[in-house]
Protein backbone atom coordinates (compact mmCIF):
# COMPACT_ATOMS: atom_id res chain seq x y z
CA UNK A 1 0.00 0.00 0.00
CA UNK A 2 1.52 3.39 -0.87
CA UNK A 3 2.38 6.12 1.31
CA UNK A 4 -0.32 8.26 0.70
CA UNK A 5 -3.66 5.62 0.95
CA UNK A 6 -1.82 4.65 4.35
CA UNK A 7 -1.83 8.72 5.54
CA UNK A 8 -5.57 8.72 4.03
CA UNK A 9 -6.27 5.90 5.78
CA UNK A 10 -5.24 7.79 9.43
CA UNK A 11 -7.00 10.83 8.58
CA UNK A 12 -10.32 9.00 8.00
CA UNK A 13 -9.94 7.27 10.94
CA UNK A 14 -9.45 10.25 12.81
CA UNK A 15 -12.59 11.53 10.94
CA UNK A 16 -14.66 10.13 8.45
CA UNK A 17 -16.30 13.64 7.68
CA UNK A 18 -12.86 14.60 6.17
CA UNK A 19 -13.38 16.08 2.93
CA UNK A 20 -10.92 14.97 0.24
CA UNK A 21 -9.79 18.62 -0.44
CA UNK A 22 -9.21 18.95 2.90
CA UNK A 23 -7.34 15.87 2.87
CA UNK A 24 -5.36 16.75 0.04
CA UNK A 25 -4.53 20.32 1.77
CA UNK A 26 -3.63 18.14 4.90
CA UNK A 27 -1.51 15.87 3.09
CA UNK A 28 -0.07 18.57 0.55
CA UNK A 29 -1.29 16.78 -2.71
CA UNK A 30 -3.48 17.09 -5.27
CA UNK A 31 -7.35 16.79 -4.50
CA UNK A 32 -7.57 14.52 -7.83
CA UNK A 33 -4.81 12.11 -5.74
CA UNK A 34 -6.62 11.96 -3.05
CA UNK A 35 -9.98 11.20 -4.77
CA UNK A 36 -8.60 8.64 -7.06
CA UNK A 37 -6.43 6.76 -4.00
CA UNK A 38 -9.86 6.80 -2.13
CA UNK A 39 -12.02 5.61 -4.98
CA UNK A 40 -9.75 2.77 -5.51
CA UNK A 41 -9.34 1.79 -1.49
CA UNK A 42 -13.75 1.53 -1.51
CA UNK A 43 -13.46 -0.27 -4.88
CA UNK A 44 -10.78 -2.70 -3.88
CA UNK A 45 -12.47 -3.16 -0.24
CA UNK A 46 -9.67 -1.44 1.08
CA UNK A 47 -12.25 1.18 2.78
CA UNK A 48 -15.50 -0.89 3.68
CA UNK A 49 -17.73 1.86 5.34
CA UNK A 50 -18.05 4.58 7.37
CA UNK A 51 -19.39 4.84 10.53
CA UNK A 52 -20.22 7.24 13.62
CA UNK A 53 -19.37 6.52 17.02
CA UNK A 54 -22.75 7.11 19.00
CA UNK A 55 -22.48 7.86 23.06
CA UNK A 56 -25.71 5.39 23.77
CA UNK A 57 -25.85 7.02 27.35
CA UNK A 58 -26.89 10.48 25.90
CA UNK A 59 -29.79 9.15 24.04
CA UNK A 60 -33.23 8.07 25.62
CA UNK A 61 -32.91 4.15 24.98
CA UNK A 62 -32.20 1.02 26.66
CA UNK A 63 -29.48 -0.98 24.74
CA UNK A 64 -27.02 -4.10 26.15
CA UNK A 65 -24.17 -4.77 24.55
CA UNK A 66 -22.36 -8.10 25.59
CA UNK A 67 -19.28 -9.66 24.67
CA UNK A 68 -19.19 -13.38 24.27
CA UNK A 69 -16.56 -15.88 24.22
CA UNK A 70 -17.22 -19.21 22.28
CA UNK A 71 -15.48 -22.37 22.29
CA UNK A 72 -16.02 -24.12 18.53
CA UNK A 73 -15.24 -27.36 17.16
CA UNK A 74 -13.99 -25.91 13.77
CA UNK A 75 -15.49 -27.63 10.60
CA UNK A 76 -14.01 -29.60 8.64
CA UNK A 77 -12.04 -28.24 5.44
CA UNK A 78 -13.58 -24.69 6.69
CA UNK A 79 -11.95 -24.84 9.87
CA UNK A 80 -13.79 -21.43 12.20
CA UNK A 81 -14.98 -19.60 9.14
CA UNK A 82 -18.67 -21.74 8.64
CA UNK A 83 -19.50 -21.29 11.97
CA UNK A 84 -18.28 -17.59 11.99
CA UNK A 85 -20.52 -17.02 9.06
CA UNK A 86 -23.60 -18.86 10.56
CA UNK A 87 -23.00 -16.60 13.99
CA UNK A 88 -22.74 -13.28 11.65
CA UNK A 89 -25.39 -13.73 10.32
CA UNK A 90 -28.26 -13.21 13.16
CA UNK A 91 -29.49 -9.86 12.97
CA UNK A 92 -28.04 -9.02 16.81
CA UNK A 93 -24.79 -9.72 15.86
CA UNK A 94 -22.23 -6.99 15.18
CA UNK A 95 -19.21 -7.93 15.85
CA UNK A 96 -17.52 -11.47 15.52
CA UNK A 97 -13.36 -11.99 16.12
CA UNK A 98 -11.29 -15.29 15.96
CA UNK A 99 -9.51 -15.31 18.99
CA UNK A 100 -6.14 -16.65 20.03
CA UNK A 101 -6.12 -18.14 23.57
CA UNK A 102 -8.86 -19.55 26.05
CA UNK A 103 -11.54 -19.63 23.45
CA UNK A 104 -11.79 -19.30 19.70
CA UNK A 105 -14.31 -16.50 18.93
CA UNK A 106 -15.12 -13.64 20.22
CA UNK A 107 -19.16 -12.29 19.63
CA UNK A 108 -20.84 -8.81 19.69
CA UNK A 109 -24.29 -8.31 20.69
CA UNK A 110 -26.25 -6.28 20.77
CA UNK A 111 -29.82 -6.00 22.93
CA UNK A 112 -32.79 -4.33 24.49
CA UNK A 113 -32.64 -5.96 27.37
CA UNK A 114 -30.67 -8.68 29.68
CA UNK A 115 -33.67 -10.80 28.92
CA UNK A 116 -33.44 -10.58 24.92
CA UNK A 117 -29.16 -11.15 25.11
CA UNK A 118 -29.89 -14.35 27.29
CA UNK A 119 -32.51 -15.61 25.02
CA UNK A 120 -30.03 -15.18 22.41
CA UNK A 121 -27.33 -16.95 23.49
CA UNK A 122 -29.37 -19.56 24.93
CA UNK A 123 -31.57 -20.17 22.16
CA UNK A 124 -29.83 -19.69 18.74
CA UNK A 125 -26.33 -19.41 20.02
CA UNK A 126 -25.52 -22.67 22.03
CA UNK A 127 -27.90 -24.36 19.90
CA UNK A 128 -25.46 -24.37 16.86
CA UNK A 129 -23.95 -27.78 16.58
CA UNK A 130 -20.04 -26.89 16.95
CA UNK A 131 -20.53 -24.61 19.72
CA UNK A 132 -18.92 -26.04 22.70
CA UNK A 133 -19.24 -23.41 25.88
CA UNK A 134 -20.22 -20.07 25.80
CA UNK A 135 -19.55 -16.67 28.45
CA UNK A 136 -21.19 -13.81 28.51
CA UNK A 137 -19.87 -10.42 29.45
CA UNK A 138 -21.77 -7.50 29.63
CA UNK A 139 -20.76 -3.87 29.11
CA UNK A 140 -21.75 -1.66 32.14
CA UNK A 141 -20.28 1.32 30.53
CA UNK A 142 -18.08 2.40 27.45
CA UNK A 143 -15.81 4.99 28.02
CA UNK A 144 -13.30 5.05 25.20
CA UNK A 145 -14.27 3.17 21.51
CA UNK A 146 -12.68 3.43 18.22
CA UNK A 147 -10.42 5.95 19.72
CA UNK A 148 -13.25 8.11 21.10
CA UNK A 149 -13.15 9.15 24.79
CA UNK A 150 -17.04 9.27 25.79
CA UNK A 151 -16.90 12.05 28.21
CA UNK A 152 -13.67 13.75 28.21
CA UNK A 153 -13.13 15.42 31.94
CA UNK A 154 -11.62 18.73 32.08
CA UNK A 155 -9.64 20.14 34.65
CA UNK A 156 -6.77 19.16 36.42
CA UNK A 157 -5.37 15.31 36.06
CA UNK A 158 -2.01 15.28 37.99
CA UNK A 159 -2.26 12.74 40.95
CA UNK A 160 -2.43 13.46 44.50
CA UNK A 161 0.71 13.51 46.20
CA UNK A 162 0.55 12.55 50.19
CA UNK A 163 3.47 12.50 52.40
Amino acid sequence: MSELKEKILQLLKEDARYSADLLATMLGVPAEAVKAAITEMEEDHTILKYTTVVNHAKLDEDKVTALIEVQITPERGRGFDAIAERIYMFPEVASVYLMSGGYDLLVEIEGHSLREVANFVSSKLSTLDSVLNTKTHFILKKYKQDGVIFENHEGDHRMMISP
